[in-house]
């Protein structure tokens, strides 16, 4: 983790956020949530259904704004800015990886790659394919280039997304439930390769509800009804390439006694 004097990545200030809050049946879902991803950190945000974490997702990644506080990323404020502004903010700072891929059928990995490029603009077409497939073949898809998402397994399809995600170079990753659509073994290699790119200097941000992935984090911000209910943060996370030997090595040792 980096030290705590670094300037946070990503830093909220008393948010809040209320659906509704001018009709007469408001419904908050973040009350008041404060705390800072530091630069370098591998971050877990934890809570069940309803804990707000979905909510508090779509205000970090400017999906959305924040009723009240403040929301600083890569050291802008950008609480109050406009849908237009938000949208420049995701396009340049921001890399996202969901739980169901979201990648178009009918394009090819790299072209699924090259779109955060095509939306940012001022890249050109050779470049953001040469991106585009320098990032692929980060996440181990350098053979991939051409295949369709329904050519490829559910493993590959989230490495397509973490490519997409990196295209940009963003200040920040943001995972939405990583592993939720994937078998064990699989989401361990997820979780193997987010901890490498965060050793490698990627700013990482997982919202789980799962403890077993969250313990893949240096820090945990744990959410309950809206509010931040305890930070814990760990000297020495789990390491997923140690859990996924030991998952390999256990399932050979049971193939081997039958």
């Amino acid at each position: 983790m980096s030290s705590p004097d670094a300037p946070p990545v990503a830093a909220l200030e008393e948010l809040t956020k209320i659906y509704g809050a001018h009709t007469p049946n408001p419904v908050p879902a973040l009350r008041g949530v404060s705390f800072a991803v530091r630069r370098g950190t591998f971050a877990a945000v934890m809570g069940q259904s309803g804990s707000g974490k979905s909510t508090l997702l779509n205000l970090m990644g400017c999906l959305d704004r924040p009723t009240s506080g403040t929301y600083r990323l890569d050291g802008q404020d950008v609480s109050r800015f406009s849908r237009r502004q938000l949208a420049h903010v995701r396009a340049r700072t921001l890399g996202f990886v969901f739980q169901s891929f979201h990648l178009l059928p009918r394009l090819t990995a790299l072209a699924n790659c090259e779109l955060p490029l095509q939306y940012a603009g001022g890249v050109s077409r050779r470049e953001r394919r040469q991106r585009a497939a320098r990032a692929l073949e980060r996440v181990g898809l350098s053979d991939k280039l051409d295949r369709r998402p329904t050519e490829l397994s559910g493993g590959q399809q989230q490495r397509v997304a973490i490519a997409r995600a990196l295209v940009n170079r963003p200040a920040l990753l943001l995972a939405d439930e990583p592993t939720g659509n994937l078998d064990a073994r699989t989401g361990l290699e997820i979780l193997t390769l987010l901890q490498e790119l965060h050793a490698e200097g990627m700013n990482v941000v997982i919202v789980t509800h799962n403890p077993e992935v969250s313990a893949h984090a240096q820090v945990t911000f744990q959410l309950e009804d809206g509010r931040l209910a305890r930070t814990e943060e760990r000297v020495a996370p789990r390491q997923a390439r140690e859990t996924l030997a030991a998952l390999l090595a256990s399932r050979s040792a049971a193939e081997g006694g039958r």
